[in-house]
């Protein structure tokens, strides 16, 4: 667990990036920046929360179940 406190002590001193399918309207995004160990995910809509932080290992299995559809049904199709 020492691996999870290490990143919620990384400062956040990097560059928040959003997806290129992001609306253009820049306060409505999820972002992520890449910080030491890991990666921290924000809501741009929420900027008084903690953004979330996650490791490399972890952020992994997440993008690959995406890609392999395993999130799918929980888009609405009137968004795509």
């Amino acid at each position: 667990m020492n691996e999870k406190n290490d990143l919620y002590s990384a400062p956040l001193d990097g560059e928040w990036i959003k997806s290129s399918r992001s609306t253009t309207n820049g306060d409505a995004c999820v972002r992520l920046m890449k910080i030491t160990g890991g990666v921290a995910i924000d809501d741009s809509k929420s900027p008084h929360r903690e953004p979330l932080r996650y490791t490399p290992t972890e952020l992994a299995a997440f993008i690959q179940a995406a890609k392999a559809g395993e999130f799918d049904h929980l888009i609405d199709d009137t968004e795509n």
